[in-house]
């Protein structure tokens, strides 16, 4: 009995690791390892519930909550850690890890994906990882703000709390402000129940201070499990991933904007996601030039809200 039971965790963790394999360096470097806390002091002071948000001018909403099922993970739901991997999309197409990632999150049944295999346009989902601000952000948002192109930026509380105007204005033009956690720890080796308190720290931040809510997570690192999937799907919340980035979140190692805009170009396909960080001075010179090859080769620009499961 314990024989077989070994051999069925070991092929269950190699279906797993075919569907999200890890390749070269180039395919698994495109999401930050840790988050680098910005060390401005400044923040946005809680408004009382029901009163207006003096940021965004919405308002404030009341703090969410939420009673972790199967807190002890009593199910034996795998906790064995999976690190994203998309792979170097060519020529139009998705890379075969990425396909392979996107079919074992639809296996799930989960609200969660990596690339959009239902829409018959040429859409394209852009999104931003934010752990601090580098000065870049507000030309990114000029420039998307002037394309009238949507964005979904996943932040983590320390940037939320640091940069309260520059989510202000995310929110007020019209885009996601995603939950990427309170911290950024690595969600397949923290328990259930820090993963809610991560989760709902940073939603109810932002609901306090924002008048602002979303249901759109990304996980810190990439990294998640299936008891974490199933937990965070448990909270309500659509996962997204990605199939389309580059190694852009070291800005010591910046290579200008033709650099940044030839990465992406040539790894765009029909449905991707596209991950960028915030904080790269390249994505920012050359994101209205890649804005403009997009929508002449065809593309079209949608929100994460605009996902059809």
């Amino acid at each position: 009995m314990k024989k077989a039971l070994c051999i069925t965790l070991v092929l269950l963790t190699l279906f797993l690791s075919a569907c999200t394999g890890r390749g070269t360096l180039e395919e698994t470097d495109a999401n930050a390892p840790v988050s680098v806390e910005d060390k401005r002091t400044t923040a946005a002071a809680t408004a009382k519930i029901g009163a207006t948000s003096p940021l965004t001018g919405r308002e404030v909403l009341k703090p969410a909550a939420f009673k972790v099922n199967d807190p002890e993970n009593a199910r034996g739901l795998s906790t064995q850690k999976i690190e994203h991997s998309y792979g170097v999309a060519k020529n139009g197409e998705p890379h075969d890890i990425s396909k392979s990632a996107q079919k074992y999150f639809e296996s799930t049944g989960y609200k969660v994906f990596c690339y959009d295999t239902n829409s018959t346009e040429k859409v394209l989902y852009l999104t931003f990882d934010c752990g601090w601000e580098n000065g870049c952000t507000d030309k990114v948002l000029d420039i998307l703000k002037e394309k009238q192109v949507p964005a979904a930026f996943f932040c983590t509380l320390d940037h939320i709390k640091s940069s309260p105007e520059l989510i202000a204005r995310m929110i007020n033009e019209g885009h996601i402000v995603g939950n990427h956690s309170a911290k950024h720890p690595n969600f397949a080796e923290i328990s259930r129940q820090r993963m809610a308190d991560e989760i709902l720290e940073c939603d109810n931040y932002l609901r306090e201070n924002f008048g602002y809510s979303t249901t759109f997570f990304r996980f810190p690192e990439g990294a998640y499990s299936e008891n974490a999937l199933e937990l965070v799907n448990s909270m309500g919340y659509t996962t997204a991933f990605w199939s389309c980035a580059y190694a852009d979140w070291d800005v010591n190692a910046a290579k200008g904007g033709d650099y940044a805009f030839e990465k992406v170009t040539s790894r765009l396909h029909p449905g991707a996601v596209v991950l960028l960080h915030s904080v790269s001075p390249d994505n920012a010179e050359a994101l209205d030039d890649i804005i403009d090859w997009a929508k002449q080769n065809g593309y079209v620009f949608k929100a994460l809200s605009e996902y059809k499961f």
